[in-house]
């Protein structure tokens, strides 16, 4: 029976996606894990996995094109298969992680919350029974296994209750449960992993009869992987490697390989550029890395005899200029389409200042020399500007604001976020209660965070609910710049790089360095007075960082 597929969700902030290319066409044989298409979020050009065996039948979204969430993006049947019905109804339809409806079946409503409801029809289940099935808890996520049950058969669970801890691809997290009720039954014992949309659990009311539906889902829904501990037992303990860094290929180009195939090979400390891929475009797929073998390096070839010394040239001829006029034009990514809305609306809907402030900082530079004398500990200059900020914001919190048109909300817990630049863009990870941590403790928070952000790992948590902001290019050589205000926030902070130069001191000139600090605002909730006394305050707090302690 033919199957829905709909434009997914990569990212948390993705409210619609771009086809860049398409994988397979129309008439071509679809396996699961095989890549459909590449599609552009806010974030990343991502690759979409194939949850599904079949043909492509149907494409909905053609590459270039740009729709909703949850759109029709493709179906997958079987050949011949009339689908006529589907794409009429498409719209509407169920997604790829349900089983598609027949005709003369109405489509069951379902909600967008991580527990999906089983492919099981809605008929056939008693009454406040509700079948939870194994989330996706990553955008790279095909199958998960259970860490740890948090509940036990039996037990009541609320909504809000953490019901088990899942193993993914990329971290262990909590799952938490939307519905309350009975936990019924298990269908993934801890240790044990499964594809996505596995039956991982059944609530409802204590006492009710649920013979049948495990079964019935087992039957109709998608089949469950291997676990992983029959594999561990048949392999000897000795043979299992650590986790390996994977190089890049000879020629610069990125390794095609399914994220399955990349975390085995890791495990097993198999380097993907030894393993020629059997999927399309050369891809590594998960039997690749378990069938490879390690043969010996092939001996390098014998370095070629120096070229002859070539005749000295004749006297350079006057430079004739020739050439071609060259130019490339980049489409937008959906990550640049989003920074230039939100900046765009920042800007022009926020009436922007600036205030500019010189920082004297060889108390600063002396202090920080002692601090990072102490083993194990690493603090920058702009760990020390986002301690002092904290600081200052506590004691002038109007900085510490939103503007909405009903009322300006001051905020006086302080969240400080800080922008960094990763390949495709700009994030702002976020340093919450960041004026209750030490320089140590935001130092080594802000190394995890941006090391994060760089490889995209960041959790979606982890870029909410900033208060104000901060902007470094110092480490670029930049001394001076402007910042656009990150919306809602009232304020950001522009930090510039540390200059050695000529400054007077008791009528005297010496040599000293300075720092230049620009403060740009939102006039519509800090007024001038107020942008000035708060970087006064932070200037004395980064010119005397012992007062960071009192």
């Amino acid at each position: 029976m033919a199957t829905i597929i709909t434009m997914p969700r990569l990212s948390d902030t993705m409210t619609d996606g771009t086809v860049a290319t398409w994988l397979k066409k129309v008439g071509d044989k679809v396996s699961e894990g095989d890549m459909l298409a590449e599609i552009e979020t806010d974030k990343a050009t991502m690759e979409f996995e194939s949850f599904n065996e079949g043909t492509l039948l149907y494409i909905g979204i053609q590459e270039g094109e740009t729709a909703p969430v949850d759109s029709l993006l493709a179906i997958i049947g079987k050949e011949g298969e009339d689908i006529s019905a589907l794409i009429a109804g498409g719209a509407t339809a169920a997604p790829a992680s349900a089983e598609a409806t027949t005709k003369e079946e109405a489509p069951a409503a379902t909600e967008a919350k991580q527990e999906t409801a089983a492919p099981v029809a809605a008929a056939a289940l008693p009454a406040g029974v509700v079948v939870v099935t194994m989330p996706r808890l990553s955008d790279t996520m095909t199958e998960g296994t259970v860490a740890t049950w948090l509940k036990k058969v039996g037990d009541k669970v609320s909504e809000g209750d953490m019901l088990a801890e899942i193993e993914t691809d990329k971290a262990t997290m909590e799952f938490e449960s939307f519905n309350e009720g009975t936990l019924l039954y298990i269908g993934i014992e801890a240790g044990q992993s499964a594809t996505i949309d596995s039956l991982l659990a059944i609530i409802g009311p204590a006492g009710t009869d649920i013979s049948g539906i495990a079964e019935n889902y087992k039957a109709g829904g998608a089949p469950a992987a291997p676990v992983a501990t029959e594999e561990a037992k048949s392999a000897p303990a000795t043979e299992t490697a650590a986790p390996v860094v994977q190089e890049a290929s000879a020629d610069g180009q990125r390794v095609l390989a399914s994220p399955l195939a990349k975390k085995i090979a890791s495990d097993k400390g198999i380097q993907l550029t030894q393993v020629k891929g059997s999927g399309e475009n050369g891809r590594i797929t998960k039997s690749d890395v378990e069938n490879f073998t390690p043969q010996a390096a092939a001996p390098e070839a014998p370095s070629a005899a120096p070229a002859k010394s070539e005749a000295a040239s004749p006297a350079a001829k006057p430079y004739v200029p020739a050439g071609q006029i060259a130019t490339e034009e980049i489409k937008n990514s959906t990550m640049r389409k989003i920074i230039a809305k939100r900046l765009a609306e920042s800007l022009f809907t926020a009436p922007h200042y600036n205030l500019v402030i010189e920082v004297t900082m060889d108390e600063a530079m002396k202090s920080r020399g002692i601090i990072n004398s102490v083993p194990d500990t690493k603090v920058s200059f702009n760990d020390m500007v986002i301690k002092a900020s904290a600081l200052a914001l506590k004691k002038h919190p109007k900085i510490n604001s939103q503007w909405s048109a009903e009322a300006i909300t001051i905020n006086y817990h302080v969240n400080i976020g800080v922008a960094v630049a990763v390949e495709d863009g700009l994030v702002v990870p976020v340093l919450p209660f960041t004026d209750g941590m030490s320089l140590s403790q935001i130092g080594a928070s802000v190394r995890d965070l941006a090391g994060r952000a760089k490889n995209k790992k960041l959790l979606p948590s982890e870029m909410e609910g900033s208060t104000f902001t901060i902007s470094n290019l110092g480490m670029f050589g930049i001394t001076e710049f402007n910042s656009i205000i990150n919306q809602p926030n009232s304020a950001i902070l522009s930090v510039g790089a540390i200059v050695e130069k000529p400054v007077v001191k008791n009528g005297q000139i010496v040599v000293g360095n300075t720092m230049m600090l620009s403060l740009a605002c939102d006039h519509r909730t800090i007024d001038g007075a107020t942008g000035a006394q708060f970087l006064q305050t932070l200037k004395q707090y980064i010119e005397n960082p012992v007062t960071m302690l009192a």
